[in-house]
């Protein structure tokens, strides 16, 4: 199942960091997202930028995670790239594939 099928994403930056708040659509999912999206996973899905870190925290009251990447950017506003800002990160970190909830009920349905 696709990532957003559970889940949005909120994304901020900093230099060359970038963070990514991954919400839970429903409570009951928060553990799913906690035992799959690790800070390893989200590692690997961002592979090609060569993060120097991953740090992951957790926040139960919001039923969110929140993922610290550093050296993900080459700098917001010093850069030339087209799209420095890490915001295009949380639409991509949806994109990760974890295992159907045991008990999914009903699910965000892409449009």
């Amino acid at each position: 199942m696709l990532l957003h099928r559970l889940a949005h994403a909120r994304a901020g930056d900093k230099g060359t960091t970038s963070d990514i708040t991954l919400i839970a659509y429903r409570p009951r999912h928060y553990d799913h997202l906690r035992r799959f999206v690790t800070g390893e996973r989200v590692r690997e899905h961002f592979a090609d930028l060569a993060l120097v870190a991953v740090e992951r925290y957790e926040l139960p009251r919001l039923f969110a995670l929140k993922f610290v990447l550093r050296g993900a950017l080459s700098g917001v506003t010093r850069a030339p790239d087209l799209d420095a800002h890490g915001k295009s990160l949380s639409s991509s970190l949806l994109d990760l594939v974890v295992p159907d909830p045991p008990d999914p009920g009903p699910v965000a349905t892409p449009e």
